[in-house]
């Protein structure tokens, strides 16, 4: 084999390793990102389900204090009727 043809063969097998050792590197580098991305929409998720959480006590916690004060606003009401004896 001549000169010319070694360093054509070692040239092109150094480029062919290169690309082979870049598309390894660059699929698992997605991998990691697409696994940070679960990651993060599972944080987003949870965080969401306590936002969630949270807004659905307070509208609770709201529902039961409008019925205490409709409650009292009843009592004065009914307070404040006479009830006045038949004739």
């Amino acid at each position: 084999m001549s000169l010319p043809a070694k360093i054509t063969l070692g040239i092109a097998v150094t480029i062919s390793s290169a690309i082979i050792g870049y598309v390894h590197y660059k699929q698992s580098e997605d991998r990691l990102k697409l696994h940070q991305g679960v990651i993060r929409d599972v944080e987003q998720q949870q965080r969401r389900k306590h936002e969630n959480t949270y807004a659905l006590q307070k509208q609770i916690d709201m529902t039961k204090e409008l019925k205490t004060m409709d409650t009292r606003s009843d009592d004065k009401r009914l307070d404040s009727i006479v009830v006045q004896p038949p004739e």
